[in-house]
């Protein structure tokens, strides 16, 4: 059964046989979150994969970081001021490079070729843009949580990826943040942990393995057969 906010709750109270004037849904709420924060940082999904695109500003090298970013995964650059339109794949290089690179005032604009982290909110491209690019960001957004209540179609109500689909990946999850809270019995702490990495090693084989393979190219994944036999005979 796909979760929905509220069945959650309701799930998490009773598995610890605990009830909402303890575990009241502002409570539960936060369990939920840090579940899904949890899982997102230790396995990437394909629902979690997103592209926006942007303009570079003649003359300016620094780009807004999306407010949803988690990772970046690459950058594409679109140059359609010259005919055939091209399209190239902007190198990442740490900040230290480029503040070498702007040291020579020859490389100073042109077509960017590189990119780097600069802060929590911009990014610097190199060269600096001497006309306007546009260029695709393809990176790992911060999806929306469960335990959003608001807009035309919430979470709550419809559900997401991780609770439509990994339902108990999520609810063990949850589970391990609320006997913490409740400072439960360290083996019901111990049996949800070793549930929860059990669910996480499927998920993340399922969505960094499996979901990526194309059995035309890569073939179709096959079990190795052991003989029931001893190896001197």
């Amino acid at each position: 059964m796909a979760y929905t906010l509220s069945n959650l709750q309701t799930d998490i109270r009773n598995y610890t046989e605990v009830d909402s004037t303890v575990l009241t849904d502002a409570i539960v709420n936060t369990f939920i979150v840090n579940a899904e924060n949890k899982i997102y940082r230790e396995a990437d999904s394909d629902d979690n994969r997103f592209y926006a695109t942007s303009t570079l500003i003649t003359g300016n090298r620094y780009v807004t970081i999306p407010s949803d970013l988690r990772i970046i995964r690459y950058i594409q650059l679109k140059n359609t001021n010259v005919n055939p339109n091209t399209q190239t794949f902007l190198e990442k290089k740490d900040p230290s490079y480029m503040a070498t690179y702007y040291d020579t005032p020859s490389t100073a604009e042109g077509i960017p070729k590189y990119y780097a982290n600069w802060d929590a909110n911009f990014w610097v491209v190199a060269p600096t843009p001497d006309a306007q690019y546009e260029i695709t960001l393809a990176y790992i957004k911060q999806p929306e949580s469960l335990t959003v209540t608001t807009g035309s179609a919430p979470p709550s109500t419809n559900g997401t990826y991780l609770s439509n689909k990994y339902q108990d990946l999520l609810l063990y999850a949850a589970l391990i943040n609320a006997y913490g809270y409740l400072k439960g019995p360290v083996d019901m702490i111990q049996y949800y942990t070793g549930a929860y990495k059990e669910a996480l090693q499927t998920y993340a084989i399922e969505q960094q393995g499996r979901r990526r393979r194309d059995e035309y190219q890569d073939g179709v994944i096959r079990t190795p057969l052991k003989s029931p036999f001893p190896s001197e005979y």
